[in-house]
This record gives C-alpha cells, structure tokens and sequence, in this order.
C-alpha cells in the first residue's frame, strides 16, 4: 500500500510516497480503509526533527487524523466490515500512520464518522476535537464560569471555544483582530481579545479579580497567567508553554489520550452541526511532500487534509 514516510528529518522534501507493508489488525484493532487524513503542527515536528528520527534503514509515518471505512478487524473487535468511521492513530511516531492508504487503531480510538459530512471535513475532528474536548474537561469549570481561550480561531482553539459554550462557560477568546466575527459569530464565543496586544489587562479590566480559568493553545504561557483569578486554573495544549505556578493556580498541561466516547460525541455534534469543521485545502496523497511544506508556512484558516480515492 501506498503510505506518506520520512527517512530522515529535514525540510519538506524529506517526505515522500512509497509502498508499504499492509498491516493487520492485532487483537482489539481495526484496519481502516482511508479516505482522508488531516495535517498537523504535530506532523511538522516529527519531520523537522522534534522527535527522535527514524533509525538508519527505517522510515516513520506520519499522521493522526483519520476518516474511511472499516477494512479488517482483529479478534475481540465487534466493528462490522464497510462502516464510516473517524479514528485517532494515537503517538508521536509510527512505522504506519493515519497517512496511508490503510491505517490501524485499536478499539478505543474510533466512532462512527458524522453522517452527512464529508471525509475531508470529518477528518479534522479527532486530535484536534479530542484536545479540545480533554482540555475543556481540564478546566473543571461549573456554567457561568469564564475562560478565557487564547488562539480561538485555530484547529484546537476553534473546537475547545464552541464545547466551552455548551458547558455554559462564558468565554473570552484572543486571536487575529480579522478573527473576531468568526470567532464571536461563529464559534459563539462571548467577548474577543485581539492577540496583536497584551490581554491580561483588558482582561483585568473586565474581571477585576481574574478570569476562572485560561485555556492557552498557544504559546503565551506565563505571560497571561496574570489574568487568572487566585486559586484558579491554566490549562495548555504546549508543552513548551507550562507557566510556573503562582497564587494557587491549578497548571495542567492536555496530553490528548484516545478516547471512543468522547470521539462519538464530537461526532455526534460535527453530524447535527453544533461542531463547526474547517478545511483550508485538500490534496492528493502524492502530493503529501507540498501539503506538509504549506502547512508548515502557517497562517492558516482550517485544516490541510490529504484526500486519498
């Protein structure tokens, strides 16, 4: 089968297109037939070299996200051939990954696909919609509380600021000033903060005690911590961003674990239309090496999601 790999790590062109292995699905996996697979930041750094390369000789895949149909199941799995599904290939580096024709996952990491959503779209919801979704839970937040979300336009952000409104949060978003309506409109988010200024004050303006929590998706780190009340909470999604704790802040950091009952949720809301998914631009698989190159400029509104027929 055909699969995106890298065998060293580099700039863009180390990715490329080559023939594989099929696996099989071991005990409680599933092999899923691909239909899309959304890029990552994650993505990015396994191939620049954030993660440890490939040993010599050898090739890792690349990829998370993953939208198709059930190809083959492994013993003790109950998924019946054909069905659509949505799954997670969770960790940092694989031989084969969520970008390949076929992909495996164990039983813990699929739901059924949204109905009436695409692939492309539906392929951007389960790192991204499982990060937001375990980062909200993270805040231990009671309705009525406030949170204030930094890059709330963004793939987590956008995700984490509409599950934050269900939970009756009021929240305050931070992004690009040309962000506010989609994000206000859209995504349902209370207040919007532009990120080209420093948000702890207004912040501090409009709560003089503090926000209840924040939900950092970027990298600001310490440098809003001063905009959560004493005693509350600040989550990330970086791990390069953990602020030192001070006045009796709760500091969590989201390591996104699979999860099938929250993925049918997501699910669930992408298929009524409470979820709304994004994608930029969809490419051929053997276009991977100019998706990963694109994704890796930045500046991006919605997923890049590689389509595979």
């Amino acid at each position: 089968m055909r699969a995106v790999v890298y065998r060293s790590v580099g700039a863009p062109e180390v990715i490329e297109v080559a023939e594989v292995d099929l696996p099989e699905p071991g005990m409680f996996e599933i092999r899923i037939r691909v239909d899309a697979a959304a890029l990552n930041p994650a993505d990015v750094a396994a191939w620049s070299g954030l993660f440890p390369a490939p040993p010599d000789g050898s090739h890792f895949g690349l990829g998370w996200d993953v939208a198709g149909t059930v190809d083959a199941v492994g013993p003790g799995s109950a998924w019946e051939l054909g069905t659509p599904v949505i799954a997670i290939v969770q960790g940092a580096t694989g031989v084969v990954r969520a970008q390949a024709e076929y992909a495996i996952v164990p039983s813990n990491a699929i739901a059924i696909a949204p109905a009436g959503v695409d692939a492309a779209h539906a392929a951007t919801i389960p790192l991204n919609g499982l990060t937001a979704a375990q980062s909200v839970e993270l805040l231990g937040l009671s309705a009525g509380q406030s949170v204030f979300i930094t890059g709330a336009a963004g793939a987590v952000g956008g995700y984490a600021v509409q599950l934050a409104k269900r939970r009756g949060l009021t929240v305050i978003a931070s992004d690009r000033l040309d962000d506010e309506e989609f994000v206000t409109t859209v995504l349902g988010a209370d207040t919007f903060v532009s990120s080209s200024e420093d948000p702890t004050a207004p912040l501090r303006t409009l709560y003089p005690n503090g926000v209840d929590a924040v939900l950092d998706t970027t990298t600001l780190g310490s440098r809003i911590i001063g905009a959560v009340t004493d005693g509350g909470t600040f989550v990330t999604t970086r791990v390069d961003a953990l602020p030192w704790p001070e006045r009796g802040i709760r500091v969590r950091l989201t390591q996104v674990a699979p999860d099938a009952a929250m993925l049918t949720t997501l699910s669930d809301l992408a298929a009524t239309g409470a979820l709304s998914l994004r994608v930029a631009q969809t490419y051929p698989l053997d276009q991977a090496a100019q998706a990963h190159a694109r994704l890796a400029e930045g500046g991006l509104r919605g997923r890049l999601v590689l389509t595979i027929p």
